[in-house]
């Protein structure tokens, strides 16, 4: 397996856990993204995963209908442990080490993260699963994953949804919209075009992290995207857009 990415951080939303029900977790799904993660860890990759919580409760639409804020915030971080227990469990079912860590203390069920210990889980092969997001308010699991791939070294940063890619407009609601293949992060930027918020490509621009955006229902699309197969959208530093 020729490998063009060796440490990764997949940003998975919760949403993508639901599968095609309206609210929770499906569990085949679950499964199936498990086994994708094993398939390309077996082959070397180290892979850390930050995931959403979108599926349980998103703290923006708390706050939209009157919650406070930062505590629709916490809530929406609690959700988020829920789904990286979930998907631990899946993991160590197939015998696959895996490792929960948090950015708020839940000490019964998680690891405290800790950057050195993170980096010292993803040495000896274990998978790390980022719960919680960055702790802080205010700040959306995106940000969080650009930010553990710029602490944790990685070399790409994977957004998995349910797009095959990055569209000019929807292409729900417009079938003319154009799909990019390769975009820079001044574009993304601009033209406001929604990768990840501007937070999280901002850091990942200072940091020159690569972003490649894909479908994660097409079972073996993160293999196909650790091997550099051109698959979704390549959002970089040096790239053109087309």
């Amino acid at each position: 397996m020729g490998l063009t990415y060796q440490r990764i951080v997949l940003k998975l939303s919760g949403e993508a856990l639901m599968g095609e029900l309206s609210y929770g977790i499906d569990p085949d799904i679950v499964q199936s993204i498990a086994e994708e993660i094993a398939d390309v860890t077996a082959n070397g990759v180290q892979v850390a995963v930050v995931v959403g919580g979108g599926n349980i409760f998103r703290g923006i639409k708390g706050a939209a209908a009157g919650m406070d804020r930062a505590t629709a915030d916490y809530i929406g971080m609690i959700a988020t442990v829920m789904n990286a227990m979930t998907l631990q469990d899946a993991l160590e079912r197939m015998e696959v080490p895996t490792r929960v860590q948090t950015a708020i203390s839940m000490q019964q069920i998680a690891e405290p993260y800790i950057r050195r210990r993170a980096i010292r889980h993803l040495e000896k092969g274990r998978i790390i699963i980022f719960g919680a997001g960055s702790g802080n308010p205010f700040f959306t699991t995106d940000t969080t994953a650009a930010l553990r791939a710029a602490e944790i070294g990685a070399d790409v940063v994977f957004k998995a949804t349910k797009v095959d890619g990055v569209y000019d407009s929807d292409p729900r609601t417009n079938p003319n919209a154009r799909r990019y293949q390769t975009l820079n992060y001044a574009h993304v930027l601009n033209k406001d075009l929604r990768v990840m918020d501007s937070t999280a490509i901002s850091l990942c621009k200072e940091n020159n992290i690569p972003i490649i955006v894909f479908d994660l229902s097409v079972k073996g699309n993160i293999r196909k995207a650790v091997m550099g197969d051109p698959i979704g959208t390549l959002v970089g530093g040096l790239c053109e857009v087309s």
